[in-house]
């Protein structure tokens, strides 16, 4: 096999100002290309330029709706049958991942399904941020580079001041995420202890540790309709914690999310810019992950290790 030696760049709609950005890093434009649609809204990707024997990156973040996966799939499935040599999908946001074990009796596991689908389409490498469990990866049968947004946040958190921080999980299953941040820094963690009665719906939450007195820093991969986040925020508020802000590296924010945050005790939520914004909020930061991403692809096309851009050790 000739090496890999070109590098094509494409986007989907949905990441087109993140691709852009990862492409200034990169140090490469976008590819051209072209998306028609007929009236009933079927879609087909173009490509304007050869992929022909080249190292591909398909650059697009699965939110919803479902129309962005399937046009990831086509883009997949384009570059496939113009002969591209490699293809990597780079997904941002790896939509579909909640529902990654069967909890329940006759419901999906459809992140299992989404990899088949993705693997089936015909890519050969996955690059993600943060999947929302990490057993994730071994739905794939070819490579996935599953970067972490430790390397987005802990340069920010190193600019503030910490000293009388708690770093705390809004539920059993971020713990491992915010026991890393307490490590790292060397503070208390806390934790709430979430019932659900439906999915979106919080029934009632506990607080596990001491927060008196503390800034909390709640940590969590997503936040959709924020009601755990603002619940969380108010139980910490009402155990005694002085403040409370989040770190959430996938901002969806659907439904009224954005009005609950604004009118929730939570100071500040940070977040990445994996999913697109639909407004600003002034409690609502948003950090770059477009370096993150360039540095990861050019040292998978160049073969070189990418396991320092984890930030796994304390």
């Amino acid at each position: 096999m000739l090496p890999l030696t070109r590098v094509k760049l494409f986007t989907g709609r949905v990441t087109a100002k993140l691709a852009g950005e990862i492409a200034d890093y990169f140090g490469q434009e976008l590819g051209d290309q072209e998306l028609l649609q007929f009236s009933d809204g079927e879609m087909q990707p173009i490509f304007h330029e050869s992929v022909r024997g080249a190292y591909v990156f398909i650059i697009q973040s699965t939110v919803s709706p479902a129309d962005n996966l399937l046009e990831l799939l086509l883009m997949i499935d384009a570059a496939k049958r113009a002969s591209a040599g490699y293809i990597t999908a780079v997904m941002p946001y790896f939509g579909y991942a909640r529902q990654d074990r069967k909890d329940k009796s006759r419901v999906p596991i459809s992140a299992k399904l989404i990899a088949n689908i993705l693997q089936a389409a015909g890519v050969d490498r996955i690059m993600t941020l943060d999947f929302h469990a990490d057993q994730i990866q071994g739905f794939f049968d070819i490579p996935v580079d599953h970067l972490k947004s430790r390397a987005i946040f802990l340069p920010y958190l190193k600019g503030l001041d910490l000293t009388n921080v708690v770093f705390a999980s809004p539920d059993a299953g971020s713990i491992m995420r915010a026991r890393f941040y307490s490590r790292y820094f060397e503070t208390a963690l806390a934790v709430c202890d979430k019932h659900r009665v439906r999915a979106n719906e919080v029934a009632s939450m506990q607080v596990i540790g001491d927060v008196k007195g503390k800034d909390v820093i709640l940590v969590d991969d997503l936040v959709d309709t924020a009601g755990t986040l603002a619940r969380a925020a108010e139980a910490f508020m009402d155990a005694g914690a002085s403040s409370v802000k989040a770190i959430c590296t996938h901002a969806v924010l659907s439904g009224r999310a954005y009005e609950v945050i604004e009118q929730s005790a939570l100071q500040q939520v940070v977040v990445t810019d994996t999913v697109p914004a639909r407004k600003e909020s002034p409690k609502i930061l948003r950090l770059s992950s477009a370096k993150l991403f360039s540095r990861a692809m050019r040292n998978i096309h160049e073969q070189r290790s990418i396991s320092a851009l984890f930030q796994e050790n304390p």
